[in-house]
């Protein structure tokens, strides 16, 4: 894993240095859209409506259009005058009952590793919270949006997971539960007696994502039955690209260093009527990379 931020929490006056780690990771099989009649891939143009060019990301602003119609547009300079929390503190606001936070409010997890020697701080933390059964309340700025987050201990190590702000959960009302009669209590006893009847401890391993796994099981079978439109990555790319050209320098270095010999690529047709030594002077003094390179352009 590669930590996605780094500073520390401020716990009073204790300050326990930290390492954030996203905690989970989506498995779901992703697909690309292409071309149904040809297989190329689809991509998309940023596009002005007013001049019909091409935009680049760089000279994308950000634009804000109120209810009444009105346009703001701001700048990253003007997101930079904003109050932010301090962006490497995580400052402790308060500690709370976890059964109070309703899981609606949970957003998403992170881990955090001690970033420290002596990571003594961080243990007394963890075990502190671990011991009062409550979790920390806390500020957490990532990506210059300032977010409410908890903290808490699981498999005894810290998790920050980011809590949505109140006005972000929507009110519900529906009037189809208007009026509607309680239930009987026989109905609520014949309901208990299901609810006991498949009571168990949760495991989360005994469930199981069958439709990626069944997806997985089309895509294998497409594969190796060819009944699908199979396409190898080199044949994908356009031969004419620079990038191909230098993937195919690298490549070719790189077998010649596995078979522990430094050949040289093969010239051109033309280059091939050559003499050796008119040939050795013209590449005297270059490295191989450079020489294979050269030769695969002028053979191309």
């Amino acid at each position: 894993m590669r930590s996605i931020w780094k500073g520390s929490i401020a716990f009073g006056l204790v300050n326990v240095p930290v390492k954030v780690y996203t905690a989970t990771e989506d498995h779901d099989i992703r697909f690309h859209q292409v071309h149904a009649k040809d297989g190329g891939r689809i991509k998309y143009d940023r596009v002005c409506t007013v001049c019909g060019q091409s935009v680049q990301f760089a000279d994308i602003d950000k634009a804000y259009e109120s209810p009444e119609g009105d346009r703001v547009v701001l700048t990253d300079e003007d997101f930079a005058k904003l109050p932010v929390a301090e962006k490497h503190e995580i400052p402790v606001l308060q500690f709370v009952p976890a059964e109070q936070i309703d899981p609606i409010l949970f957003d998403r997890s992170y881990y955090l590793e001690p970033d420290s020697t002596t990571p003594k701080a961080y243990v007394l933390l963890a075990k502190t919270l671990e011991q009062v059964d409550q979790v920390a309340v806390v500020h957490f700025t990532l990506r210059q949006k300032t977010r409410l987050a908890a903290l808490r201990v699981h498999d005894n190590v810290l998790m920050l997971q980011t809590l949505l702000w109140p006005d972000e959960v929507r009110t519900v009302d529906f009037p189809a539960l208007d009026g509607v009669a309680e239930p009987r209590p026989q109905e609520i006893t014949m309901a208990r007696t299901l609810v006991d009847s498949m009571s168990d401890e949760f495991d989360p391993s005994q469930y199981t994502d069958e439709y990626q796994i069944e997806l997985k099981k089309v895509l294998d079978e497409a594969i190796a039955s060819g009944s699908g439109t199979v396409t190898t990555r080199e044949e994908a790319a356009p031969a004419e690209t620079d990038a191909e050209v230098v993937d195919l320098v690298a490549a070719l270095q790189r077998s010649l260093e596995a078979s522990g010999r430094r050949t040289p690529a093969p010239a051109a047709k033309q280059a091939a009527k050559k003499s050796a030594a008119k040939t050795a002077r013209k590449t005297a003094g270059k490295s191989p990379e450079k020489a294979v390179r050269k030769s695969t352009r002028k053979g191309a």
